[in-house]
């Protein structure tokens, strides 16, 4: 008897919302559009008045806080916890496809993040007040390649940027995988595991000083783009080599 195969359609890209590839035009714009601001001298009395309104308001208590909430935007946590569900939603369905996000998600952001900030070489507004001890006017500028790099990489932020990454991929993987215990996550649920993280770092590591606004305003659309990107993926329908043909089993939920 001839062994039947499943033959899946022409791979599509998954929907997102809002719908439509100009949301995607729009994010881009708009962080090509803030980089030009910055780099031609505009928005630095914003990010100056934001940064010092919070230094001048961060008492003791309030920054410890914001400290231990910032801790939500860590890309290494992150990516290990993701990876962790990736693995053992992969274990439970045999399918290797759980492990594709995770793996994605890695490689889009190392390929962005990192060599965005290289690039922009952009002080946090702390290098004023700790090492390399700069003039407070000298730490708004972008591309100050004279700098050492480990000084000179505030922009985009990584952590806003990670947030909404990697928060994208969690509320992609852990779905499917209580479905498999027999329970559903409610999509009010989702949303908040999406959205809250972001935000809340988003807000500490501006108010901790750690980042100037529009670092955060550029790890936000940065981020928002990597993540629409990876939600397009048709990852129950990418074809795989022939020797993984029974670990292929599709898994994603409709979110």
């Amino acid at each position: 008897m001839r062994e039947t195969t499943t033959v899946r359609g022409a791979a599509r890209p998954r929907r997102v919302r809002p719908a439509g590839w100009w949301w995607d035009a729009l994010l881009l714009a708009g962080l090509v559009g803030l980089t030009v601001a910055l780099a031609t001298g505009h928005l630095f009395a914003v990010d100056r008045a934001v940064a010092d309104w919070a230094a001048d308001h961060r008492p003791a208590a309030a920054y410890w806080v914001a400290r231990v909430f910032n801790y939500l935007g860590q890309g290494t946590p992150l990516t290990l916890l993701a990876a962790g569900l990736g693995v053992l939603l992969a274990v439970r369905l045999r399918s290797v496809r759980p492990v594709l996000p995770p793996v994605a998600a890695f490689a889009l952001t190392y390929l962005t993040i990192g060599p965005l900030k290289v690039w922009t070489a952009r002080p946090a507004p702390s290098a004023s007040v700790k090492e390399p001890f700069l003039p407070p006017e000298q730490t708004l500028p972008l591309f100050q390649h004279d700098l050492p790099v480990g000084y000179a990489q505030s922009y985009p932020s990584g952590h806003v940027a990670n947030a909404i990454v990697w928060y994208g991929v969690l509320a992609l993987l852990i779905a499917p995988l209580l479905r498999g215990f027999g329970r559903t996550v409610p999509g009010w649920l989702v949303t908040v595991v999406r959205v809250a993280p972001p935000l809340v770092v988003l807000t500490t590591t501006t108010y901790l000083g750690w980042h100037w606004l529009t670092d955060s305003v550029a790890g936000l659309l940065l981020g928002l783009l990597l993540d629409r990107l990876l939600h397009r993926v048709p990852w129950d329908d990418l074809p795989l080599p022939g020797w993984l043909r029974g670990w292929d089993r599709p898994f994603t939920s409709v979110i």
